[in-house]
């Protein structure tokens, strides 16, 4: 039996709606017999919200310093906010985001100790944390300059739809002259990468998405697809990587084109992010490829209009710590196989991708 691991949990923007749905999420005691929460933050906004939950059983907590000091079968909060902390829920406030930024910048610290196995991220309020000295345009980049690698991937989780995007938290306008080849590459490569150690795939097929409406139709309306999108399918294939594509977006998710692939690698933020919310917001999870540390989050945001009123769903949440432990034992199970795997031989054949064509 694997053995129970230790989630930390950030707080977020404690004015949003992260606090009721890591309460909510919490509140099943099965999950205590899952894993050991750690939260980041405070046992008095913990203590707040929980009043504004309704038929909410009795949560036993142990408030400590550090995650040294975990208890197994209880939720652990790591008070790591000054004592006068005031809440304003559906309100973003400096105080706030300074407490967001200082949650998470603890539950690192401890993931580098090794105190807590996996990281899971209540939502922020980019904007505000910038405004305060953050200085990174949300946690992914944040966690990239962490951790120090040179490449990581912002996937997007459920059972049905993994969509990984090419160009992240930048603005619309800058997408195309963003986009590179080798871009892509990189890309198509962390996320075969993730797809095998992560999620247990062998040989996974991977979707490209096209850049504009009907993939430029021939290059009436853009030829991004014919000079960069294409000969990085084409360059990835010859390397071994399952790519197909590229694919002109509307019809690949209207017509259900997602369920023959294991992963969807879109070009940029909202054409990937909007069919998979629409598709599967509830349980839908922010898993962050690259980094040698599991870090997830829930789909949504800091939900402002929500907070404080006992409405927010806590499924996507719960989803998130489950892929977090998820993919913790992956890991294990993979890098135990390729350590101890024997060398065979293998039949004399191979699996041809049908990519390098554009597909409007």
């Amino acid at each position: 039996m694997a053995r129970k691991l230790v989630v930390g949990i950030t707080q977020g923007d404690g004015n949003g709606i992260g606090y009721e749905v890591i309460i909510k999420a919490l509140a099943d005691e099965r999950m205590l017999d899952l894993c050991t929460p750690v939260i980041y933050g405070s046992s008095k906004i913990f203590g707040f919200y929980k009043k504004q939950i309704h038929n909410i059983d009795q949560i036993n907590t142990n408030v400590i310093g550090s995650a040294k000091e975990v208890h197994q079968k209880r939720v652990n909060i790591v008070n790591c906010l000054p004592e006068n902390v005031f809440v304003e829920p559906g309100q973003s406030t400096p105080e706030s985001a300074k407490a967001a930024m200082i949650a998470l910048e603890k539950a690192v610290a401890d993931i580098k100790e090794g105190y807590i196995d996996v990281l899971v991220t209540a939502p922020i309020n980019k904007r505000a944390m910038t405004n305060e000295g953050f200085g990174y345009t949300g946690h992914t980049e944040y966690l990239e300059k962490e951790f120090g690698v040179d490449e990581i991937a912002m996937i997007m989780v459920c059972d049905r739809l993994k969509v990984g995007v090419v160009t992240g938290h930048i603005a619309l306008k800058d997408v195309a002259a963003s986009l590179t080849k080798e871009k892509i590459l990189k890309k198509l490569r962390l996320m075969k990468k993730s797809l095998e150690r992560d999620f247990g795939v062998d040989a996974p097929k991977i979707a490209v998405l096209g850049l504009n409406p009907h993939c430029g139709d021939g290059g009436l309306l853009g030829d991004e697809e014919q000079q960069i999108i294409l000969p990085a399918v084409q360059e990835a294939n010859a390397e071994g990587i399952l790519a197909f594509g590229p694919y002109s977006s509307d019809g690949f998710f209207g017509l259900g084109n997602y369920s023959k692939f294991d992963a969807v690698l879109a070009m940029y933020h909202d054409q990937g992010l909007t069919p998979f919310k629409a598709l599967a917001f509830e349980e839908g999870v922010n898993f962050t490829a690259g980094l040698p540390v599991v870090r997830t989050s829930p789909d949504h945001g800091t939900a402002y209009d929500m907070a404080g009123r006992d409405m927010a769903d806590p499924r996507s949440m719960m989803s998130a710590i489950y892929t977090a432990i998820d993919i913790f034992n992956s890991r294990i199970d993979y890098d135990d196989l390729v350590e101890n795997r024997m060398t065979i031989e293998m039949p004399d054949t191979e699996i041809k991708p049908r990519g390098g064509r554009i597909i409007e």
